[in-house]
């Protein structure tokens, strides 16, 4: 740990804490760290980046970063514009010589870079002569206890760091750590003259859209084991999307769940009872498009998740509100450093969710002023748009695998927002948001393009191959792998049309169609076989390549294939193929977007 920078007198209380985040995680950490230096009398002061100017940061005395990781390793799309400021060659080294900072990492070891963009930012401000006050963490979701497993320990060692860089005041002392902190809202019941019908906050967001369902089909075999869904959605006004963007989804929890969610911890009663919220702790985040008025029942139904895993911090919040002793202790073991592997087989492995914990600690009495401390904010889901817009005007198509899995609890468990889709009929309306995406095609048509989409992965290449071939640009490629060509061969027919038409080679992986004991065969597989192709595409002609789909083995086996093929035929070295594709990324001719 390096020693700190100075910090002045009427700094030394306060500190920024900026999240960079994708699907909320970071947010929630930035939360945490707010409510922890809030235990040792520092005030945070809590910014997403995507609304803070990164200009900022030169006047900070001490900054707390939570940074997400995305893709393969690129930073969340909030951080870009601090990023891009940041890699300025003309930036003097003393630049942050006054700025103290330390930097929380989010990521997962499936992914082939954990936690890049943590590692490279903290890297990149030490180097302009910023001071870390102490050593970085790195969360991983594949540890038994998630992101957890390492926040808890950074977070303990942050503060001893903190306190040793400025002690205590007089007269105060650390707020224990197993106290009861103040809840982040207050909620009052509404007048009966404030009373009205309920307003749709998205409606006020230029990012959605309301649109009309006007297609919810299975493309999967019936039979087959997964249900793979094609949705269409209308809009009656001109909508902007480029391919390679993202639609937002926010779901809705399934009404029997929330009825008997609400019984059980004692709400139902007062569930369609308007309330307004008041937000009180500042430093402490609310949901996104959170309405001011609204019913306890559609707190539960949109803005809270009753669905998911608990974390660890669930259960320390959750032990101020049990009654029963037996169930008390039983918290206080899932809590201790001892139970540790108990609280894994108890929640992360059966993946029991919020709402059959509760329905276990009964004693429970939850006051409604901490709900939104208690429970976690249902957030909205983004999906990779399988269409373009110049192709089908007023339109969005997606291609969505519902999520249904069974653990040894015996119990179906079902996606909270591919169950809401999974039930959508023609006609229903909902509001779906437009995001940037990561990727983007080349400006010339003539330059090839290389897409590789196994299963749900094809439906940003979908976009990307009917952007193209509307435009007349025939130089595409797609590698699509599934597990069987007549079960789940996602818009086989599609592909197999662009063929005919000469605007497209379409190459395939069916991984369970191979003879009996004969390997099974992957996208990656068929690459190798291409090797000649696909080097004569990227290495000789320009090609850009996209990839995406699920970040298991695949990722790292496309980019094998392409090392191999600069080996075998350009005769490259294992450390020249290596350095030929890192090009490629720096170029912006390799993109990627996988999921685990």
């Amino acid at each position: 740990m390096s020693s700190p920078s100075e910090v002045s007198e009427t700094d030394s209380r306060t500190v920024t804490i900026l999240y960079a985040t994708e699907t909320g995680t970071a947010q929630e950490i930035s939360d945490r760290i707010a409510a922890q230096c809030r235990r040792i009398h520092i005030r945070a002061h809590v910014h997403n980046m995507d609304t803070y100017s990164p200009q900022e940061l030169i006047s900070e005395g001490l900054v707390i970063f939570s940074i997400a990781t995305t893709g393969s390793g690129r930073e969340p799309r909030a951080m870009t514009p601090l990023w891009n400021m940041l890699l300025r060659s003309d930036l003097p080294e003393d630049l942050f010589e006054d700025l103290s900072f330390a930097v929380f990492g989010l990521g997962d070891t499936a992914y082939e870079k954990f936690c890049w963009p943590a590692k490279l930012l903290s890297r990149r401000l030490a180097s302009l002569g910023a001071t870390e006050v102490y050593s970085r963490g790195e969360g991983d979701e594949q540890h038994p206890l998630g992101i957890d497993g390492a926040f808890e320990p950074w977070i303990k060692g942050l503060l001893e760091a903190f306190l040793q860089i400025f002690p205590l005041p007089t007269g105060l002392t650390v707020v224990p750590e197993n106290s009861l902190p103040p809840p982040r809202v207050a909620i009052r019941n509404a007048e009966s003259t404030t009373l009205r019908s309920f307003h749709e906050p998205l409606e006020n967001d230029s990012q959605y859209h309301l649109a009309t369902v006007s297609c919810n089909r299975r493309i999967t075999a019936q039979e087959w084991y997964q249900d793979v869904r094609h949705f269409e959605f209308d809009f009656d006004h001109d909508i902007q999307y480029e391919a390679g963007d993202v639609a937002i989804i926010h779901p809705e929890v399934a009404s029997a769940d929330v009825e008997s969610f609400l019984a059980t911890i004692g709400f139902a009663n007062a569930a369609d009872d308007f309330i307004i919220i008041e937000h009180t702790l500042e430093d402490q985040s609310l949901p996104d498009h959170l309405p001011r008025m609204t019913t306890l029942r559609q707190l539960f139904t949109r803005y809270l998740d009753i669905g998911t895993v608990p974390r660890r911090s669930f259960f320390a919040m959750l032990r101020h509100f049990v009654a029963n002793e037996l169930e008390a202790e039983k918290i206080d073991e899932f809590l201790s450093v001892e139970g540790a592997d108990e609280l894994y087989d108890y929640c992360q492995q059966p993946r029991r969710t919020i709402r059959e914990v509760l329905e276990e600690f009964r004693s429970a009495r939850i006051p409604r002023d901490y709900i939104f401390d208690l429970f976690p904010p249902l957030r909205p889901r983004q999906f990779s748009i399988a269409s373009s817009v110049k192709c089908r005007p007023r339109q969005v198509h997606l291609c969505v695998a519902i999520v249904v899995y069974r653990t040894r609890l015996k119990v179906p468990r079902r996606g909270v927002c591919t169950r809401y889709m999974a039930n959508l009929r023609i006609g229903d309306k909902l509001w779906v948001g437009i995001q940037k995406g990561l990727f983007s095609l080349p400006p010339n048509n003539l330059t090839p393009i290389i897409c590789v989409g196994p299963g749900t992965g094809v439906a940003s290449m979908r976009a990307i191959i009917e952007e193209r071939t509307q435009a007349g640009a025939a130089d595409n490629t797609l590698y699509f792998g599934c597990r069987s060509a007549a079960k789940d061969q996602h818009y086989g027919t599609e592909w197999a049309h662009y063929a005919a038409e000469g605007l497209l080679t379409y190459r395939t992986a069916f991984s369970r169609d191979v003879p009996e004991g004969a390997p099974r065969r992957y996208v990656q597989d068929v690459m190798r076989e291409d090797s000649k192709q696909l080097w004569d595409s990227l290495g000789i002609r320009g090609a850009w390549m996209f990839i995406s789909g699920s970040a298991n083995k695949m990722p790292a086996g496309v980019r094998s294939a392409i090392r191999e093929a600069a080996q075998k035929e350009a005769g490259k070295t294992e450390e020249e193929a290596e350095d030929f594709l890192s090009r490629l990324e720096r170029e912006g001719r390799l993109w990627e977007e996988c999921w685990s």
